[in-house]
């Protein structure tokens, strides 16, 4: 089993430490509302992977694929919201003094974001592909990459919004804030690229 568990954790943490829109996300809320007020979204963001990946363990992802319909729902509706969060970051500014005006993405908006993201899904689709042969009981494979996404993507997540921290004190004026936003805005945006190569 420890011939197993090491790839599939060394798996996972590349993908889930890639640049992508969890990852951006992340950046900007680091920078945006700082690292404690981000956790509900980071975790938000690793219970979707960890429960889409068990799901694709169990055969969901197959399901969706046999279902061009389904499949072309969940790009648009992904894209959708992709688009709306690029925008709504890229139209920051400096954060406002009272912080409690301000609202990060929620536990739920997080979770919502890695359902509707087919990078997550053809990320969780390959590895249940890919560790079926080395975990071949359903069950298991679906708990030992469960777990394995979600604290992967813990890890990650913390590692890219405490990135953002550090660049929010770099920031000096509006002008910084504004050009760094429009940046993280315009990433964002260009994550849905590839979910229209698949």
């Amino acid at each position: 089993m420890l011939d197993t568990l090491g790839p599939l954790a060394l798996f996972t943490l590349v993908a889930a430490i890639s640049p992508g829109g969890a990852t951006t996300l992340a950046t900007a809320s680091g920078l945006q509302y700082g690292l404690a007020r981000s956790f509900p979204m980071i975790f938000g963001i690793a219970f979707g992977m960890a429960s889409l990946a068990a799901a694709a363990a169990g055969g969901l992802a197959s399901l969706v694929l046999a279902s061009p319909a389904l499949h072309l729902g969940l790009k648009i509706v992904g894209t959708a919201y992709l688009l709306w969060l690029a925008f709504a970051i890229a139209r920051k500014g400096r954060p406002p003094q009272n912080t409690q005006l301000a609202n990060p993405v929620s536990f739920w908006g997080g979770m919502g974001l890695l359902w509707l993201n087919p990078k997550g899904w053809a990320m969780t689709m390959g590895a249940a592909a890919s560790f079926s042969t080395l975990i071949p009981n359903p069950v298991n494979l679906a708990s030992w990459l469960g777990a394995a996404f979600g604290l992967s993507a813990i890890v990650s997540l913390t590692l890219w919004c405490s990135t953002g921290v550090v660049m929010a004190r770099l920031l000096k004026s509006e002008t910084q804030w504004k050009v760094l936003n429009i940046f993280l805005g315009s990433l964002l945006a260009a994550s849905v690229i590839p979910i229209w190569l698949f």
